[in-house]
């Protein structure tokens, strides 16, 4: 499993994780009780339960650069462009806009 911290203007509004069911978001706690919070997308709009999708959600998928940016990512990082979640963890830590994504560690327990 792999997964990630979303911020939204740099507090942590929710989490994104692949597993082998797919995709999921979910909004953190914290960030759902705090002084009106703001969606980070119109197809993710606030709510407790966990959004889920076989395939990277759209608004996810459209933070990945395209074009030769992604190429220079593809090469560097040796990222399969079919890796989403992969180039999304290691190109999407300073987006323009209001979300940001790192990569957390899953620990092991």
């Amino acid at each position: 499993m792999r997964k990630a911290e979303i911020k939204m203007h740099n507090k942590i509004a929710g989490w994104l994780t692949q597993d082998e069911e797919g995709y999921h978001f979910v909004y953190d706690n914290l960030y759902l009780k705090s002084n009106s919070p703001e969606a980070i997308s119109l197809t993710f709009p606030i709510q407790e339960e966990p959004f889920h999708d076989r395939v990277m959600f759209p608004f996810f998928d459209g933070l990945i650069p395209e074009g030769w940016l992604l190429d220079i990512a593809e090469k560097n990082w040796k990222i399969n462009p079919r890796d989403r979640m992969g180039l999304l963890l290691v190109c999407c830590k300073d987006c323009i806009g209001a979300v940001s994504v790192n990569s957390v560690k899953e620990e092991v327990q």
